[in-house]
């Protein structure tokens, strides 16, 4: 493994930013730095090519997005400034500073309507504002540098931030019942498990530059997520599927975007955990 260079993250205050921190620490790196907002707001150019200059970033790895997905719908030009100009910016700045850039996107680039595991070179064709500008921001890192790792994720969760499996626990111990969609499949994933695949591809120095999918292994749909959810937590909740036509939302979601990790796998040698078991561990963190 080579040493380590200069890190940089944008959007440290997110959730998987604070999932990178906590994983730096347990790996011991300490060339990384979490930037705080006002040195790190990807909108702006002049204050990106000022950080740039001062840590000389071997890597710069961009956590932060606009991420309400139903909001997204009501404000594209907000959704399109974060996901795309502001990926556009960073890559702009890698090029001109000699880095690599760390990407994270989303199975929400997919339509998601065949019941095949998504492979990156399968067609992007977004259902909804999110995704739409999501993909946008992947086509500028792709055209303006080479020299790219773009992570496409699903379903992410961890002990930080606001995510499902938090609102299950909340709503787990307010109500009696729930309802939740069961026709919507994909797959959960764990922050701290994704910060570790960003950080491994990151120390092996592999220059295999290029748009990979990771999410945690398995398959399930959003009811069984949170029936596994309240079974770890010992959380005495029924729970009720229904069908997403039942419960509408502004922006439309892929109905399946399971995504397949071969060549992350295959290209890293990382190991991928079964979501369940990934779910325990951050279950048992929360408690």
């Amino acid at each position: 493994m080579s040493p380590i260079k200069n890190i940089i993250v944008f959007g440290a205050a997110g959730q998987l930013g604070q999932c990178l921190k906590k994983v730096a620490e347990e790996k011991g790196i300490s060339n990384i730095h979490f930037l705080p907002e006002n040195e790190a707001n990807i909108l702006d150019t002049a204050a990106i090519d000022k950080t740039f200059a001062h840590y000389n970033p071997a890597y710069a790895i961009n956590c932060a997005a606009y991420t309400a997905v139903d909001k997204a719908e009501d404000e594209l030009d907000l959704a399109r400034k974060i996901n795309k100009t502001g990926a556009e910016n960073l890559a702009i700045a890698c090029k001109t500073h000699g880095g690599a850039l760390v990407h994270i996107s989303t199975d929400f680039v997919f339509k998601g309507n065949t019941p095949d595991p998504l492979v990156e070179e399968d067609i992007a064709e977004p259902i909804s504002v999110y995704g739409l500008t999501k993909l946008e921001g992947e086509q500028d890192i792709v055209r303006i540098l080479p020299e790219h790792f773009i992570l496409r994720t699903s379903w992410l969760y961890s002990e930080f931030g606001n995510n499902f499996v938090k609102t299950m626990l909340k709503l787990g111990a307010e109500r009696d019942l729930l309802k939740i969609i069961a026709d919507q499949v994909g797959t959960p994933t764990y922050g701290i498990d994704l910060a570790a695949c960003v950080l491994d591809i990151i120390s092996s120095g592999k220059a295999e530059y290029g748009i990979y999918h990771y999410s945690n292994e398995g398959v399930t749909s959003w009811y069984d997520f949170a029936k596994g959810i309240f079974d770890l937590s010992e959380t005495e909740v029924k729970v009720l599927p229904i069908r997403t036509s039942e419960y509408p939302t502004k922006a439309t979601r892929p109905a399946y975007s399971v995504m397949d990790k071969t060549k992350i796998k295959h290209t890293f040698g990382i190991e991928i955990p079964y979501w369940r078991d990934s779910l325990a561990v951050c279950i048992q963190r929360l408690k």
